[in-house]
């Protein structure tokens, strides 16, 4: 039986913070995983490495004028808070953004991390209240996910005081007089496979182990499409799609979450989810059904299944579950990207560290050879030639029938769609106003868009922007918001509002914090600061 004065399950991001801020406090620490040691680092080694900060000097630079109240505005308006059960994501909610107002650049820095000079405008508001960001906060960590898990994976595994424990799959809490003294569970046969990869679940032994505090950083359910259908929020998003992609490995199984509520532990805000309409089914794939989000700028006109032009503020980069659910409305599981070569050169991005090997390397010179050369990024443009999702052509007549042709179920008509390119174009030319023409100036407002992320207006029909280019876009599984509930100092809690002795959460598993401190919308750049703040709340705690 192994003793420690700390178990940390999980050693993706979150856990790691924990496992460090504990061990530098002097606790020895146990950090379990069941899979090897080359998938260290969890779903945040695959990220952009985006984080939400507040009023940094990257923003002040840029001439963003932002602060903690703007901040809160933005928060609460997106996080909609209305349940008894929210008194503590709200609260965790407010610890958060006084932290990425405050300390928090200023600590990851002294860990090492550092970031790229233009801050992205993710989520963006199209109205003057409600959800979304009204300035830009999204601060992409030099090496993307990779730069952001480093520090900390460095620190853990050449700690004296931390063990780990790879190929330990925890099946129960050990609970003796009313409290979690301990973990068990199975030891699975070693696997080689690549980080990412499924791994095998052969069991070869058991274990226990004991200790004063077990903290759960196991992540959340989007790998597991089960459960992402059984949480499913009808009410608010209609019958979940009968197709999506994952974003995350398999691992990503959510299946510590029932081990903790078998224990006594509640979870809550299990229908609040985080998925994107933006998702292409990766031609490489390295984990089964793997899809990869587009992270679009303004300028591609959005269709639904049938064709139909996405109402506003149903526009790229806006409102996430908004247009989700206006997606869903039709009946189907996919949606279209209408765009141009143009386009797809200055707009398109890829989220992932393995999409953006430029910003993964974290040197420049190999960031100025891949946005500034000809053509869209090798990794854009290798999906526009190899990804199922893709139709290239020179008129609009052709790209259409190769649209109905790889989604016959929802055959499209061609004049139909011209009809609304055309009411478009004519905008761009001084015509009748149309919203998302208006949005795209207002995006090239901002130095940081038109720099690298907004195209120069112009008509979809226009042969010297050509080719036209259409993308299947398919909704991609990504994040819980809800899950364990948890206190100010990350202690778990009993459905009866107690906490539960012995029991601890951080990241995802937590909600990011208190069961779900995003309520139903996140704001982008608050998943990873979510781990990083909670399992620093964590780790300083047990």
């Amino acid at each position: 039986m192994d003793r420690a004065d700390v178990i940390v399950i999980g050693a993706g991001l979150a856990g790691l913070v924990v496992a460090w801020h504990a061990a530098e406090r002097g606790r020895r620490v146990l950090l379990l995983d069941q899979e090897g040691p080359q998938s260290i680092g969890g779903q945040a080694w695959w990220s952009l490495g985006g984080l939400f900060m507040v009023d940094t000097p990257e923003q002040r630079r840029l001439r963003i004028a932002d602060s903690r109240d703007l901040a809160a505005r933005d928060w609460m308006g997106s996080a909609q808070f209305d349940r008894p059960e929210d008194a503590n994501p709200r609260a965790w909610a407010e610890a958060y953004l006084d932290f990425a107002a405050g300390p928090m650049r200023s600590y990851l820095h002294g860990l090492g991390m550092r970031w790229f000079p233009v801050v992205g405008w993710a989520e963006r508001r199209y109205a003057p209240q409600g959800h979304g960001n009204s300035v830009p906060r999204f601060h992409i960590t030099w090496g993307t996910g990779t730069g952001v898990v480093k520090p900390y994976a460095a620190r853990v595994t050449g700690h004296p005081r931390i063990t780990l424990a790879f190929r330990r799959r925890v099946t129960a809490l050990i609970v003796e007089a009313g409290a979690v003294t301990g973990v068990e569970g199975d030891i699975l046969a070693d696997d080689a496979a690549p980080i990412g990869a499924a791994t095998n679940r052969t069991v070869t032994g058991h274990f226990i182990a004991k200790a004063e505090a077990v903290v759960i950083a196991s992540g959340g359910i989007g790998g597991n499409h089960a459960l992402v259908r059984a949480a499913w929020p009808v009410d608010r998003l209609g019958p979940p799609p009968a197709r999506m992609v994952s974003g995350v490995p398999a691992y990503v199984d959510g299946a510590m979450l029932g081990t903790a509520e078998a224990a006594g532990a509640q979870v809550i805000n299990r229908d609040r989810m985080w998925h994107y309409c933006e998702g292409l089914r990766n031609w490489d794939p390295i984990w089964p059904n793997h899809g990869i989000r587009i992270l679009p700028g303004p300028s591609s006109l959005w269709l639904d299944a049938t064709g139909e032009r996405l109402e506003p503020p149903c526009f790229p980069g806006f409102d996430t579950l908004g247009t989700l659910r206006r997606i869903l409305s039709t009946g189907h599981a996919h949606s279209w990207f209408l765009l141009t070569q143009s386009i797809i050169e200055k707009e398109f991005a890829l989220s992932g560290s393995e999409q953006n090997p430029d910003l993964t390397s974290g040197r420049w010179l190999a960031v100025l050879r891949e946005r500034l050369g000809k053509g869209a990024t090798r990794a854009v443009e290798a999906f526009k030639a190899k990804g199922e999702d893709f139709v290239v052509a020179t008129d609009l007549d052709t790209l259409v029938a190769g649209m109905s042709r790889i989604t016959p179920e929802a055959p499209l008509d061609a004049g139909r769609i011209r009809q609304q390119v055309e009411a478009r174009d004519a905008a761009v030319l001084g015509g009748p106003p149309d919203p998302q023409v208006t949005a795209i100036h207002a995006a090239r407002h901002y130095l940081g868009d038109r720099l690298i992320r907004t195209a120069k207006p112009h008509r979809l029909l226009d042969p010297a922007h050509g080719p036209l280019i259409a993308v299947r876009l398919n909704i991609l599984t990504r994040k819980s918001l809800g899950g364990l509930h948890t206190d100010l100092s990350a202690r778990v809690l009993r459905p009866d509002g107690r906490p539960l002795p012995g029991l601890h959460a951080a990241g995802e598993a937590a909600g990011f914090g208190g069961g779900g401190h995003h309520g139903y919308n996140a704001l982008e750049g608050t998943f990873l600061g979510g781990c990083i703040f909670s399992g620093r709340t964590a780790g300083e705690a047990v």
